[in-house]
């Protein structure tokens, strides 16, 4: 009786086991099928657009593309035909810029409108490899020029005449203008044809080139965690730095320099002037110190909005299991994209002397847009030095043998600052 017992109790016990080993099977088949069809609807719930959303995506890619692929032609086109635009030496940054989004706009956008559109990647993985090195080269070269610019302009405003001289010398420009090329190679060529990026991740990358609902490929391009950080770092956030710092630094100069010249407006009026003539100045140079301002936050605020959630989600994706659907990083690509387009309307558009230049390419050489001639003698400038700062009195004599004070600027001894004295 005794034996029949411990049977028993074995036999309930393995009927338990058996349970437990069902009931543990039921749900990792629940939990595979969650997974599956978490899986499924993220790779595809950006499949199956229909002809009106795909025409509606098309059309909106293209003009995107376009406006990059003109606006940046025409920037280069202005800078090497007028004269006066290749003295400048932020100009030579302009068009290095202008080749590297025209770039942008020629070899990456169209490849990725195309799988955007299509839901796949048919130009096979080398070539997947060579367009994603590109995409990471030519964006971050771009971004490079743009700090280099807010460099250029730091020197150019915030320091003394002598200094930016010694400081933007041929050489170094084209030192910088090389780096902006060359240091990007080792964040796109070396480690993506290397694989660097793929270490630890191959297994996560395989599952999600293949689409669930047919035999199509993409081009897929993901991280691991040290090649996030040291991209992200290295490709924005330290140039986003680097730019905040030199457009604070400029737009507190610009300030200090507006009250400087309102001093010299006070001190320079007489009672022969005119009645009103000071607060006409102040109101000309309070527009002016509001137009810079508003320059500076739009070229910063573009830059952010533009590349600022493509970065953060590039290095958060890694730590949180690479959970951040397809069309978010889609949309935050092409946001980045877009400031490609953008780049040309800030820096260039943005340009009296770039704007003359442009309409006179678009009007076919029309004499109304050509520089105007000088209406009267200019007199040799008079200066004055502030708190050390050394400005400059600029009188024109109209035909009527009449003065009329223009304005009182900053002296710099570099061709830049000397156009608007002479």
């Amino acid at each position: 009786m005794a034996f029949i017992k411990i049977c028993n109790k074995a036999y309930n016990v393995l009927m338990q086991l058996r349970a437990c080993e069902n009931f543990y099977t039921k749900c990792s088949s629940l939990m595979a099928q969650c997974y599956c069809s978490t899986e499924y609807n993220r790779y595809s719930s950006n499949e199956g657009f229909t002809s009106v959303e795909k025409v509606v995506l098309l059309t909106f890619l293209a003009v995107v593309i376009l406006m990059a692929i003109l606006g940046n032609l025409l920037v280069m086109v202005a800078v090497c035909r007028d004269r006066q635009l290749r003295k400048i030496k932020t100009n030579y940054f302009i068009v290095s810029l202008a080749f590297a989004d025209l770039l942008v706009s020629v070899l990456v956008m169209p490849f990725g409108a195309i799988e955007l559109v299509q839901d796949i990647w048919a130009y096979g993985e080398m070539f997947c490899l060579v367009r994603t090195s590109l995409d990471v080269l030519l964006t971050t070269a771009s971004i490079f020029h743009l700090c280099c610019i807010s460099l250029d302009r730091y020197y150019a405003i915030c320091c003394q005449p002598l200094v930016y001289r010694n400081k933007m010398t041929p050489l170094r420009i084209a030192l910088m203008l090389g780096g902006c090329w060359v240091l990007p190679m080792f964040i796109s060529f070396l480690p993506i044809m290397q694989g660097w990026n793929n270490i630890g991740i191959v297994d996560v990358i395989e599952k999600r080139k293949f689409s669930h609902n047919s035999n199509s490929t993409w081009c897929v391009f993901m991280v691991n965690k040290p090649y996030a950080i040291t991209c992200s770092v290295v490709a924005f956030y330290i140039p986003f730095l680097l730019m905040v710092l030199a457009y604070y630094r400029i737009y507190v100069t610009a300030k200090e320099h507006a009250q400087q010249i309102q001093m010299l407006q006070r001190a320079g009026a007489t009672s022969e002037s005119r009645p009103q003539t000071a607060d006409q100045h102040s109101t000309h140079r309070m527009r002016t110190e509001t137009k810079a301002a508003k320059t500076l936050c739009v070229i910063m605020g573009c830059f952010c909005f533009c590349w600022a959630p493509f970065f953060v989600t590039n290095i958060v994706d890694p730590f949180i299991d690479y959970t951040v659907p397809e069309q978010v990083w889609t949309a935050f690509l092409w946001l980045g994209y877009i400031n490609s387009g953008l780049n040309p309307f800030l820096y260039a558009f943005l340009n009296k002397s770039f704007r003359r230049a442009f309409l006179i390419i678009l009007c076919c050489d029309d004499e109304r847009y050509k520089r105007p001639p000088i209406l009267g003698q200019t007199v040799p400038c008079s200066t004055t030095t502030i708190n050390g700062s050394t400005h400059v009195l600029r009188y024109t004599v109209l035909h009527s043998g009449h003065h009329q004070e223009l304005e009182k600027l900053p002296i710099h001894n570099d061709p830049e600052s000397l156009e608007s004295c002479f």
